[in-house]
């Protein structure tokens, strides 16, 4: 093996949402090329890139603390910052002086070019629009491959930076995607995520407009067949029935589906600027529900927007519960400088939202026990992902979601099994592995 060159040592933090989590494995691939060797952030290293998250005002504050503790842990390496916050506020981050170059989000693609030009550029990514489809991105977490086949959002949603931070949406065009998913698939991978910052938007900028029902039912096709396709995120009124229909025929397709719902009262659902009502959510969670009637359904709810009140916050909580979900991902409003909630009125106490909070985790802890009780004494296909030696326990995901400790006299990595589940316990199931087997498709029949 050749020596290390100690001069092109790296270091990479990155904050927020899978698409970031993309993105900088595309950074260090970039890097690596160019004979880049990555580090461990808080490691001595030569160049310490920080890709930033600013969802919300948390998140800022703790890129900004990230940022001082790479000068700190590297006073002479070069701070280079990238992501949202650099994109949507480049005005607070210039007054760091621990950074050396700012760049923007469309910049993270070009990442070697601009580390050369050493001047910050942050594009404005409106221009982006007619600019050609979106550049392809895949990246490989543990057993499964992420493919990220759409950025960007156009709703503004009156709580959300996004729009300003990702620009309109764009989509990587449908012959680029089955190519990578059949590569993934050829290298062995068992499961490909699709997924985007809007992704129901999928295909809408292409020419022809395509659907994202028509890419799925494309990567169906046998020729490009993954034995399991997982979808990201959903909005409520693009999750269409053609895409349900497909969720139900196809054993390859994973039955699982995350909804944002993010209110249950219409009144905030309106100040929110949602495009349904709580009548429409619920009737497409039913009618998911009913064609998918082992799904593992999530959605996503933000408790204290300004104005709330209390009554409005029972409101969400009576659908929810009313509801077959599995689980939630829960929020407490937080103020975003840039967005029209930050200048509304009626902003709540922080100890409001944070009753509200804990009340809606147990609502979900809730809904998480009962989902996981009605599979112990049946059988689930799992993907193995990790493998604890010392117990001779696998750790996997089933196809609807649910996380699984099983038995196993040798690692059964990238494999999936068929485990019988005796028991839930601790937000997991536990069972024992009955069937494993190297080939594709042999533990594809639906839950016995």
């Amino acid at each position: 093996m050749g020596k290390i060159d100690t001069k092109k040592q790296f270091a990479i933090a990155t904050l927020g949402c899978k698409v970031n989590q993309f993105e900088t494995a595309d950074m260090i691939e970039q890097l690596k090329s160019e004979g880049w060797h990555l580090v461990g952030f808080g490691e001595p290293a030569d160049l310490c890139i920080i890709n930033t998250c600013t969802v919300t005002a948390r998140s800022d504050a703790e890129s900004r603390r990230l940022i001082r503790r790479a000068r700190r842990n590297n006073p002479q390496a070069r701070i280079v910052v990238t992501g949202c916050y650099a994109q949507v506020a480049p005005h607070e981050l210039e007054l760091m002086p621990e950074v050396d170059l700012l760049l923007g989000n469309n910049e993270k693609q070009s990442i070697l070019y601009h580390l050369k030009q050493g001047t910050h550029q942050i594009t404005d990514l409106k221009s982006l629009k007619e600019s050609g489809t979106l550049r392809l991105t895949s990246f490989a977490e543990h057993t499964r491959a992420f493919v990220q086949v759409q950025t960007g959002c156009e709703a503004f949603c009156a709580y959300c930076i996004v729009p300003f931070a990702r620009g309109p949406s764009r989509s990587a065009e449908p012959d680029a995607i089955i190519s990578t998913v059949k590569r993934l698939a050829d290298r062995g991978f068992q499961e490909v995520v699709l997924t985007g910052i809007h992704l129901g938007l999928y295909g809408a900028d292409l020419s022809p407009p395509v659907t994202l029902a028509e890419l799925v039912s494309r990567l169906l096709d046998s020729k490009n067949r993954i034995p399991r396709l997982r979808l990201g995120s959903i909005e409520p009124n693009e999750l269409s029935d053609m895409l349900l229909s497909l969720l139900s025929s196809s054993p390859n397709i994973c039955p699982h589906l995350h909804i944002p719902l993010q209110s249950g009262s219409d009144s905030v659902l309106r100040r929110m600027g949602r495009k349904y009502d709580s009548s429409f959510y619920r009737s497409r969670i039913e009618q998911a529900a009913a064609f998918l009637p082992e799904a593992f359904i999530a959605a996503d709810v933000i408790t204290g927007f300004p104005g709330e009140t209390e009554l409005e916050f029972m409101e969400t909580c009576r659908l929810i519960e009313a509801l077959p979900l599995a689980n939630l991902h829960i929020f407490p409003y937080s103020r975003r400088a840039g967005t029209r909630a930050a200048l509304m009125e009626g902003h709540l106490q922080s100890a409001v939202i944070k009753r509200r909070a804990e009340l809606l985790r147990k609502i979900a802890a809730a809904k998480l026990d009962t989902f996981q009780q009605r599979f112990t004494g049946r059988c689930l296909p799992v993907l193995g992902q990790k493998y604890d030696f010392e117990n001779s326990l696998m750790t996997g995901l089933s196809r609807n979601y649910l996380e699984v400790v099983y038995n196993s006299a040798t690692p059964l990595l990238n494999l999936e099994s068929v485990v019988q589940i005796d028991k839930q316990q601790y937000g997991r199931l536990y069972g024992r592995c009955k069937i494993s087997t190297h080939k594709q498709g042999a533990c594809h029949d639906q839950f016995t």
